[in-house]
């Protein structure tokens, strides 16, 4: 493998890690593994921290891939809690308000799912990385600040009902750049005059890249051990 020369690797990020973080940590074990002080190390598509799954990692010149990997449809599954919203739409945040979901059934949730599946607007959560004059979106939020975002057009190609078990549902998501699934819980609990948050999200595809095919960050040192490394100088 050659590094420099660049590599896509696809990590399944583990829980509570953020994704600057685990580049920042395959960045360390490849400048040790390599004899180098720097190499350029970057991540194609976001996964929150309290996210798990597919996250690829771009190596020397294949960090110029960034923009084409990030355009790859993505799957997720997702599991919500219904009834009850935090400001982050996740679990990062506790839970503001509680909601009725008497008045829900497998039959309703499974008609406002397809409403969400095509062409949309989505308007991203504050809790994101989405700049705002500048400043990220998050920084803002955590501040106090009022963060008005706008609405974003996006598509979802598929939406499928795993899990019925209200309050709580699992749902299978495939879509494309820009979705964002705590927004899509949000507007799902709207939708059923209720509320909505995420309690667990896992990226199970990015592209031709599936979960199962994902290095595990645990695992990276002695699968580096036993690569054949190639050095290309960098020009």
């Amino acid at each position: 493998m050659d590094f420099r020369k660049g590599e896509v690797l696809a990590f399944d990020k583990p829980y509570g890690w953020t994704s600057f973080g685990l580049v920042a940590k395959v960045r360390y074990q490849l400048c040790r593994k390599l004899g180098v002080k720097k190499l350029k190390v970057g991540h194609a598509g976001t996964l929150d921290p309290l996210a798990t799954g597919v996250l690829l990692v771009c190596t020397g010149k294949a960090t110029k891939r960034i923009e084409e990997l990030q355009a790859h449809t993505k799957e997720y599954v997702a599991t919500l809690r219904l009834g009850a919203t935090t400001p982050s739409f996740d679990l990062e945040k506790p839970i503001d308000a509680e909601y009725p979901t008497e008045h829900i059934t497998r039959e309703m949730v499974e008609e406002v799912l397809t409403r969400f599946v095509g062409t949309i607007e989505q308007v991203p959560p504050v809790f994101s990385a989405c700049k705002v004059n500048g400043s990220r979106a998050y920084d803002l939020a955590r501040k106090g600040a009022e963060v008005e975002l706008k609405a974003k057009t996006l598509v979802i190609d598929e939406i499928e009902l795993l899990r019925c078990e209200l309050p709580e549902i699992d749902i299978r998501v495939v879509c494309g750049k820009g979705t964002y699934i705590r927004a899509l819980a949000r507007d799902i609990g709207l939708a059923l005059r209720s509320g909505a948050h995420l309690t667990a999200l896992r990226r199970t595809r990015v592209g031709p890249y599936g979960v199962e095919d994902c290095l595990r960050l645990d695992d990276f040192a002695g699968w580096l051990e036993k690569q054949t490394i190639e050095t290309t100088e960098e020009q």
